[in-house]
């Protein structure tokens, strides 16, 4: 038999694997195997899609939207893209503006394709969601992290920015309500960040609004608010986590024009337009009035603090308080250099492995998001499935 020369890409083989997909498939294996694994690792809300927007969705079938889509999306879904932003955001955008995606995730990878040239730096300050570097990273640019600790509520100051800046710094990019902390950036504290910035007008900056309705604290605020940010920030948002709409893949960007047409140019190469029947429905989601939603918020703020005053009976976990999104993020630092069940703990990674084996609860480590000190905890699951599963988590480590 030949052996096989293994021709792939440097391009992939510099490519990491996806630290939350990979955990969930390892707990599927295990539940394949008749293991009761309780997964708190994925970023998925565990609602229905609501029924006005599937209804939508039906009508569209029923009309026969079957053909290609425009490839930066419908026209009446951009407009209703427009209408949100100024409604929510305060933001001001015009049609040609506005890039409708396969997902927030293709957005974000056309902005990094589109802007970002061989080595150029983006700075990230971590934790950061598990895909921001790799994409970087395709793009041939450098992810440059920026270290952020509880103490600060996982937020980078104006100081530390100021230091990760470089005469390569070509972008910023961030979360708000942050994927994995839960953390929210005030008005104050963007403003702060963004004087900072006005010393480099050559920076862009790409505000990640995902998790924007899944907020706690009574407000949200954009970095393009400011007028003099506004044509230096490329806004990400999209219906996966708020509306309950993972598997519908929408997502969008508001930012300056130019940016918008390179993106046009770069997905009508890659995928061209997204689905018809999910643009459609997405349109009704868009127009809806976000008290639709606020019982999946009020919901998942519950679970919050469900969460929290469980795992504070646990020595070893040191926990802020997230004011959006659905994750938690524990400093878990305290186990490391220890022995639990015979598992040597050296890091967030064997640490995340250890509850899995040995309490059967899946979560993420988090290296993959840049803070090797923590873990991420998911908790878009049952307020029972979260109670047994730190009930077990506390029992493993006891």
């Amino acid at each position: 038999m030949e052996t096989i020369i293994n021709s792939l890409s440097d391009r992939i083989n510099r490519l990491s694997t996806s630290q939350t997909l990979a955990m969930a498939a390892k707990a599927r294996e295990l539940r394949e195997e008749g293991k009761d694994v309780i997964g708190l690792s994925l970023g998925e809300p565990d609602f229905n899609t609501p029924d006005f927007i599937k209804e939508a969705a039906i009508q569209a079938i029923k009309e026969n939207y079957n053909s290609y889509t425009p490839v930066d999306g419908y026209k009446e879904l951009k407009q209703a893209i427009i209408t949100k932003f100024e409604r929510d955001n305060g933001l001001r955008y015009t049609l040609p503006q506005i890039i409708v995606s396969t997902g927030a995730k293709q957005s974000l990878a056309n902005v990094a394709m589109v802007l970002i040239n061989t080595g150029d730096e983006v700075i990230l300050p971590c934790p950061f969601w598990v895909s921001y570097a790799e994409i970087i990273k395709l793009a041939e640019g450098i992810p440059v992290e920026v270290k952020t600790t509880i103490a600060t509520d996982f937020k980078m100051t104006p100081e530390q920015l100021r230091a990760a800046i470089t005469p390569k710094t070509k972008m910023i990019w961030f979360s708000s309500p942050c994927n994995p902390s839960g953390s929210v950036y005030s008005k104050a504290e963007l403003r702060a960040l963004a004087d900072v910035l006005q010393d480099h007008p050559e920076i862009y900056v790409v505000s990640d609004e995902i998790y924007e309705h899944i907020n706690f604290r009574g407000g949200h605020f954009s970095m393009a608010q400011f007028d003099d940010m506004y044509d230096r920030t490329i806004t990400v948002n999209g219906v996966s986590k708020a509306f309950a709409m993972t598997g519908w893949r929408i997502g969008f960007i508001g930012a300056p024009a130019f940016i918008a047409r390179a993106c046009n140019k770069m997905q009508g190469q890659i995928t061209s337009g997204a689905n018809c029947i999910a643009q459609r429905a997405v349109i009704t989601a868009m127009k809806a009035n976000p008290n639709e939603i606020q019982y999946m918020v009020d919901e998942f703020k519950t679970r919050r603090d469900l969460v929290l005053d469980l795992l504070k009976d646990i020595d070893g976990f040191k926990t802020n308080i997230p004011e959006g999104a659905f994750y938690v993020f524990p400093d878990i630092s305290a186990f490391f250099g220890k022995k639990l069940r015979g598992h040597l703990i050296n890091n967030a990674t064997d640490f995340s492995m250890f509850l899995l084996e040995e309490a059967l609860v899946a979560t993420v480590t988090g290296d993959a998001f840049g803070n090797p000190d923590c873990i991420r905890i998911s908790y878009a699951a049952s307020q029972d499935q979260i109670i047994e599963a730190i009930k077990r988590i506390k029992e493993a480590v006891a």
